[in-house]
């Protein structure tokens, strides 16, 4: 995805900056199409795959930013030309930006001087961005398409044990969420907290409840069973995109019955997940934030975002 908010921090901070993108994989590649990094005099960020690929590109980018080139695309064997066991080859489209691109849906531009009008090809991938599918790169006929990096998912971690730590722990590096760590008292927390995670600490989380974005996703695993109640009551009236709970069938089943009696549909009680994880994994805390981590993802890649306006 085209970052531009980090593009437009790099050139704040270094002046113009040279982004090389995979446009094309064909056979074995270190990265998929689409991966990117940004180069400078001195320094570099994100990455292509590393090796000798990721070196003769930095290479290349900071030639042409000595030479004030703008723009160029470079087809390269991996095997033949670098000595890469990968077999396949790449297509490198690398461009100077002296400031960020207008914002929007998918970034969309001729990369060659011979091409063509806009091919069908892109103009249904916008057409089909604007109606809310997703937007993969993709190059054709000389023009390149990139789905600008879409704003972070909210997940919301409700308890600082050992599971909930895991859970963080898992889910902290990943480039698309943004996560909030709920839990009854500071001291409940690891010393250390992942950057970009924000720790909530609060008597009554409950009250938490009324802070958290509609569309975020939710795990519940305090050390309390009422208070896993009583925030499954309090999500069910705010609304969520996802909501987990850590437990039993058994736990589930009396849950269920209690959420009923509380007035809750029975259709809106089961969009709540629970056991949570993957019994296959095991029940290490580990095991369970894998298991977890891993349906969190493929549910949010299932659900399309809101997107904004495209601008082609």
């Amino acid at each position: 995805m085209f970052d531009r908010a980090a593009l437009a921090r790099a050139i704040a901070a270094r002046g113009p900056i040279a982004r090389v993108v995979v446009a094309e994989v064909k056979g074995s590649a270190p990265r998929e199409m689409g991966a990117w990094m940004m180069v400078w005099q001195g320094g570099q960020d994100g990455t292509i795959g590393g090796g000798a690929l990721e070196f003769q590109a930095a290479a290349t980018a900071r030639e042409m930013l000595s030479a004030g080139e703008v723009s160029r695309i470079d087809a390269v064997p991996l095997g033949p030309n670098l000595g890469q066991c990968c077999g396949g080859s790449v297509r490198l489209l690398t461009e100077v930006f002296c400031e960020a691109p207008a914002d929007g849906l998918a970034f969309v531009r001729p990369i060659s001087n011979n091409a063509g009008p806009m091919p069908l090809a892109i103009a249904r991938a916008l057409a089909g961005a604007r109606r809310g599918q997703k937007v993969q790169a993709a190059l054709h006929q000389g023009w390149f398409i990139e789905p600008f990096f879409a704003p972070k998912t909210p997940v919301w971690v409700w308890g600082a044990g050992h599971v909930g730590r895991a859970i963080v722990g898992v889910m902290a590096p990943l480039p698309d969420v943004e996560i909030t760590w709920i839990d009854t008292d500071l001291a409940r927390f690891p010393d250390i907290i992942a950057a970009g995670v924000r720790a909530l600490p609060a008597a009554d989380i409950t009250r938490a409840v009324a802070l958290a974005p509609a569309d975020a996703h939710h795990v519940i695993l305090t050390f309390s069973h009422a208070l896993d109640l009583a925030l499954c009551d309090g999500l069910l009236k705010h609304g969520f995109a996802a909501c987990g709970l850590i437990g039993s069938a058994t736990k589930w089943a009396r849950f269920r019955a209690r959420l009923a009696a509380l007035g809750h549909a029975p259709a809106d009680i089961s969009r709540i997940m629970c056991p949570i994880g993957d019994q296959i994994l095991g029940k290490h805390p580990q095991a369970i934030a894998i298991g977890v981590a891993a349906r969190m993802m493929a549910h949010m890649a299932a659900v399309p975002a809101l997107h904004k306006e495209v601008r082609a």
